[in-house]
């Protein structure tokens, strides 16, 4: 589970079987888990997260989307 980003409490990862999936990410803070499509960037799962707090997360993986895809690439391409 490579982890890809840091910003506030929150940590940016995807898990190393993701590669069969289309390009997305996974957002954790303490026991919530929640996961964003890349291309277009949209939310795919909540994962307990409130609304208030999906909006910055989507805003974070907005700003760093090409830092993520390009992270995706290079960490699956055989």
């Amino acid at each position: 589970m490579p982890t890809i980003l840091r910003a506030g409490p929150y940590r940016f990862f995807f898990y190393a079987g993701d590669k069969d999936e289309p390009l997305h990410i996974h957002v954790e803070r303490d026991d919530k888990v929640a996961k964003f499509w890349l291309d277009p960037v949209r939310l795919q799962s909540s994962g307990g997260f409130g609304r208030a707090e999906i909006a910055k997360m989507h805003k974070i993986v907005e700003q760093n989307k090409a830092k993520l895809k390009e992270a995706w690439d290079e960490y699956f391409t055989d």
